[in-house]
Parts: C-alpha cells; structure tokens; sequence
C-alpha cells in the first residue's frame, strides 16, 4: 500500500512538474510573440510620425500609411493582383525546380564517385560566379521573356541545394551504411534505407534556404526582362520617382515570402513529429 502511495505521489509529481514546463513553454511563446508585434508597430508608427512631420524625405522614404493608400488604390483598380500573380507564379516554378533539380543533382553525384570528382571544380566555379552576370546569356540565349526569369532563379538556387544535399549525404554515419552492405545491401538499398532517410531533415531546411533564394532570382529576372511583376514595379517606380510604389512592392514581396517561409517551417514542424 505503502509502494502505491509512493508511485502515485511521483506521477503526479512529474505531471505537476511537466505541466508547469508546458505552461511556461507557452508563456514564452505568447511573450516572444508580443514582443516582435510590439517592434514591428513601434517602428511603423515611428516611422509615420517621420514621415508627416518631415523629419525624412518623404519623396524617398514615403510612410506607412501613403504607401497603404497607394496600394489600395493598385488594387481596387485591378493593376496590382497581376503583377503579384505572376511573381508568385515565377518563384514557386523556380522554387520547386531548384528544389527537384539540385536534389537529382546531388543523388547523381553521390551514386557515381567518378562524377563526383569529374563535376566537383564546376561545381566550385559555378558556385563562386556571381548570378546576376549569367543575366545576359539567359536573355539572348532563352528570349527576354519568363523563362529567363526561371533561368536565372535555378542558377542560383540549384548549386546551393546540390552542395547542401550532397555534403549531407557524405555526413551520413558510415556504420549504417556497414550494416546494409552485411546483410547483402546494394547501392540503391543504401541509399533507399540510410542516406535518403537520414538526409530528410536537411532536404526540407534546404527548402527555407531556397525560399529566399528563389525571390532573390525571381526579382533580379523581372529587373532585367520582364515587363509585369513585384520586380517590373519596383523598377518603375524607381523610373518615375515613385518611391511609395517601390516601398510598398518590397512590402509585398516580405508578406509573401513570409507565408512561403512559415508554410515551409510548417511542413517541416509536421514530419518531424511523424518521424
């Protein structure tokens, strides 16, 4: 009786104890949360009072509520959800083919060592070039068109998941790689039931990076050829000294890859919790 007595004064011991960590858990989350609500507001606000009491240039700094207004205006008229669409469109296109493309990539190398060694100075070289000079090959090579835009969305977006994927791959501990190869495991089992598995966590954290990097490709695409999209705005508006345009386009874009982002981590949150 005694015995009993004990072990249920421990269990409600550790519940009492793992409900006060799940309860502070969620305080901190709440506070972290107001926190960043609270810079983010201070500084808009900051940020309008500038701008009203011409304490900035308000020709080029713009404020809040101006560019609200203007952007409003955008699209009540029905010219800004096009541009937004099509921008979007381009960078999931460039996301998920990245994404897909420098994976393929990166298996391809790691299933033939003598391709891998072949390939390695290009990937080097690739990797160290600045994008935006591959620019003008795109345009005369692909037309000024949207599939420069792509073009030049998976120049940037290929060769960093390759060498990501690639160098999780060669991380992989090798004893597990032993065991297959013991029971009679060939190249593809490895690969199908060590490497791929234990590079899962880094495959999906490659996608926040490609998240990013697509807009970056996306938006320097639109700068260079395209005549509609959140790129094509933010250099009219920098044409006609429209800074409120181009101010409330980079807004946009932060909105956007913001939801990209979270949906990711999203994504990710879910198969950790199922593996």
């Amino acid at each position: 009786m005694l015995t009993g007595n004990k072990s249920s004064m421990r269990t409600a011991l550790t519940e009492s104890i793992f409900g006060q960590y799940l309860a502070q858990r969620r305080r901190m989350k709440w506070l972290v949360w107001l926190s960043q609500l609270a810079i983010l507001a201070g500084g808009l606000i900051l940020w309008e009072m500038a701008g009203r009491n011409k304490w900035i240039d308000v020709l080029l700094f713009s404020y809040p509520s101006k560019i609200i207004e203007l952007l409003y205006s955008k699209l009540l008229d029905g010219s800004l959800l096009p541009h937004i669409g099509v921008t979007v469109l381009e960078t999931l296109v460039g996301f998920i083919l990245g994404t897909l493309v420098g994976t393929a990539i990166a298996i391809l190398i790691w299933w033939s060592p003598f391709l891998q060694k072949v390939l390695d100075p290009y990937i080097v070289v690739l990797n160290s070039m600045p994008k935006v000079a591959l620019g003008p090959l795109f345009i005369v090579g692909l037309g000024p068109n949207v599939l420069s835009i792509i073009a030049m969305t998976l120049a940037i977006t290929v060769i960093v998941t390759t060498l990501v994927i690639y160098s999780s791959f060669n991380e992989v501990d090798s004893n597990y790689v032993k065991v297959i190869r013991i029971f009679g495991g060939q190249r593809t089992q490895v690969f199908r039931k060590v490497i791929l598995p234990a590079s899962f966590p880094t495959i999906v954290s490659t996608l926040k990076v490609n998240v990013g990097l697509a807009w970056i490709g996306v938006i320097v695409g639109e700068f260079l050829v395209s005549k509609q999209g959140l790129g094509y705005l933010i250099i009219y508006g920098f044409q006609v000294f429209n800074f409120s345009l181009v101010i409330g386009s980079l807004f946009i874009i932060a909105i956007v890859a913001t939801l990209m982002y979270q949906a990711v981590a999203y994504l990710e949150g879910r198969l950790a919790r199922k593996n």
